[in-house]
């Protein structure tokens, strides 16, 4: 056996158990062996029974006097055992585990390990590990740090524990090193073998950083040679189109804006230009804080295909966020002869035939487009879209050996070490600005006894100040699409707005409407002839109302912090001052702590990485059904460590003969499989 053993080879692991271990991303015995535990319980204290004490965490080892099922008023089945040693006897408590009676009979040699507690008025382990003592047979889940690690239905720790064990017997004189001892010494980390086996069978605390810090290492170094090795791929494409364009010939196109741009969209403008007269495909991502003025940077370098002849495509995630950019790029480009096509699953609007910009969501891969002639894609929001969604896109508007040019655009601010490590095969343009004109949100908390005062101030700036204001009503499961539990909160919802406001006219917006209705329900809003919007989150991208200067976020404590500030993007995008009200209904400091934070400050990037540490990426770029992935050994907090691999990455593709064995897995697209 070897690391890249199937993990159906370990004994008793059948079909069943294979498909348990799929939902953890362990295929292999080397997969088994890089899941790491998510904590430890410390049972290296070993007492004699005599010498246990009410408090203690210990592990005894002992003889099976009896085993007993009891059973309660309640119905409650207790399995009560007494076990003894040389210095005394103890009783052991479990709960409803009938099964112990047969698997623990009298006269079994065990080894227990739990806390010692208070049962009646006698001291007993209660819910103690367990297991029989088999001649020279090493403990696996007593007697030391034993290890918790993440589990799914059907697979606990300690059947983990026993499969690692056997794994790690069979395979640790075949562990191969991809590191060289150069590098291992440079850094202070261990190898291999001896990291994998801190991590699962450690001594000491100590030992499993050690093991951690260098399975870690090897985590983030794979992704960075993958990042490395994607950037390569990309840049053996050629160009579906060279375009020769500078800025002086976008000027006709700035004239007629109503607006400078900002500094950084001048940078970000003269980088994306620079790309489109390269032979290599550009592949930029556009990132920028909501409302920093992404579409018209982009709309710019659409501009610039116009004037060579090219058509480009943009592709948004929702419809909703389609339309507007359709609505946008048709104003923006009303002065010039730009033929623009809106493509959604509802159908096309204008002759798409001969169209200079396509805009549409995923259903611009299944329309039968001609593509050949596109030499820019502008992918917004591409966390939400599957990898093959946009392959499929890409592939459409080239050949096997061309590629167009690719634009992705984010609202969602990227942590740097994010930045490093994931999005390493993309170039990046950063708008750091906001429009002239634009006034902070100012943002509050609203305790639950604040909240009657909170809807009585709405009121009165609708009446006094034609407010219009958005309801936010938070999704309740992790999903992509909205299930009828969501839309049965967001109808509640509507219906006690209503009640509240009786004479204001009040909308109903959620991801279920058929589009039509979702289109009048938007119309009347941004016509004002709805003065509040009730909303699922399905408003976070896509919809701009001026006119719009309040939000109510309910049970903001559900929401991450980028979500919440993409959220309150939503409002502030005219003249008048805005407000964003959060309703929580926690005391948690935590919670607090996170929302204090909106108050604070404006930035999405400083308010992304606060939740980068709080609670990780996924709540960043959503739900994990978005394609990003979690680091499963690393921590986004380890700055050092990622800056680290990222350099050692670097190195191993400029020079590959000095790190061959490293190398050697890049070239076969194997990368560190460990």
């Amino acid at each position: 056996m070897d690391l890249n053993t199937p993990a159906s080879e370990l004994p008793l692991v059948g079909p069943v158990y294979v498909s348990r271990l799929k939902r953890l991303d362990i295929n292999t015995i080397g997969d088994l062996l890089h899941h790491v535990p998510s904590r430890y319980l410390d049972f290296r204290l070993t007492s004699e029974i005599r010498n246990v004490r009410p408090g203690e965490t210990v592990t005894l080892r002992g003889q099976i006097v009896s085993m007993d099922n009891i059973y309660t008023k309640k119905g409650t089945k207790i399995q009560a055992a007494k076990v003894k040693d040389s210095t005394g006897e103890i009783e052991a408590i479990w709960f409803n585990q009938p099964f112990l009676v047969r698997n623990l009979p009298e006269g079994t040699i065990v080894s227990l390990a739990g806390k010692v507690d208070w049962f009646g008025r006698k001291i007993a382990l209660i819910s103690p590990e367990y297991e029989k003592v088999l001649g020279n047979k090493k403990s696996l889940h007593t007697g030391r740090l034993v290890p918790i690690y993440p589990e799914t239905s059907g697979i606990s720790s300690k059947w983990m524990r026993g499969k690692i064990a056997f794994g790690f017997d069979q395979v640790q004189n075949n562990i191969e090193d991809n590191l060289p001892t150069s590098i291992l010494k440079n850094l202070n980390l261990v190898d291999l073998s001896s990291a994998i086996s801190s991590v699962h069978f450690p001594k000491t605390l100590e030992e499993v950083e050690e093991g951690k810090k260098r399975l870690a290492f090897d985590e983030l170094l794979r992704i960075q040679l993958n990042s490395l090795w994607k950037k390569k791929k990309w840049e053996q494409n050629k160009a579906s189109f060279r375009l020769s364009v500078k800025i002086k010939d976008t000027s006709k196109f700035l004239k007629k804006l109503p607006f400078k741009l900002t500094a950084s969209q001048d940078d970000a403008v003269k980088e994306i230009l620079d790309d489109l007269g390269k032979d290599n495909p550009m592949n930029r991502l556009l990132e920028g804080d909501v409302g920093s003025g992404k579409t018209v940077v982009a709309a710019i370098a659409a501009f610039a295909c116009f004037l060579n002849e090219h058509q480009t495509v943009f592709m948004a995630p929702t419809q909703i966020l389609a339309e507007q950019h359709f609505k946008t790029l048709k104003q923006m480009f009303s002065p010039f002869k730009v033929r623009i096509s809106l493509i959604t699953s509802d159908g096309i609007k204008k002759d798409f035939g001969r169209s200079d910009i396509f805009v549409g969501t995923h259903a611009l891969l299944h329309k039968k487009l001609d593509l050949a002639n596109v030499a820019l894609v502008v992918i917004d929001e591409q966390h939400k879209f599957g990898v093959k969604q946009r392959a499929r896109l890409i592939r459409k508007s080239g050949n096997k050996s061309t590629a167009p040019h690719i634009l992705t655009m984010t609202a969602t601010p990227i942590p740097r070490t994010i930045a490093l490590t994931f999005y390493g095969d993309l170039d990046l343009s950063t708008l750091t600005e906001l429009p002239k004109g634009r006034k902070p949100i100012k943002t509050w908390t609203i305790p639950p006894q604040k909240r009657e005062s909170a809807y009585q101030w709405v009121g009165e700036q609708i009446n006094e100040n034609q407010a219009q204001v958005f309801v936010i009503v938070p999704l309740i499961e992790e999903s992509e699409k909205e299930t009828m539990k969501q839309i049965k909160a967001a109808t509640s919802e509507y219906k006690a707005i209503k009640k509240i406001f009786p004479k204001l006219s009040i909308g109903l917006l959620h991801g279920r409407l058929k589009t039509k209705d979702k289109n009048k329900v938007i119309d009347l809003f941004k016509k004002g002839s709805t003065d509040i919007l009730v909303s699922t989150p399905v408003v976070e991208v896509g919809i701009d109302v001026p006119a719009a200067t309040i939000m109510l976020i309910e049970a903001a404590e559900r929401f991450g912090l980028a979500q919440l500030h993409q959220l309150r993007g939503r409002i502030g995008r005219g003249e008048k001052e805005s407000y964003c009200l959060l309703f929580a209904e926690t005391k948690s400091p935590k919670v607090q702590a996170r929302l204090n934070a909106l108050k604070i400050t404006m930035s999405g990037f400083e308010l992304a990485e606060l939740d980068l540490k709080l609670r990780g990426p996924g709540e960043i770029f959503g739900t994990k059904q978005h394609g990003f992935p979690e680091l499963k050994i690393a921590s986004w907090q380890d700055t050092e460590l990622i800056i680290i691999t990222k350099g050692l990455a670097q190195k191993v593709f400029k020079n590959p003969k000095k790190y061959k064995k490293l190398s050697s897995r890049f070239n076969k697209g194997k990368i560190l499989t460990n």
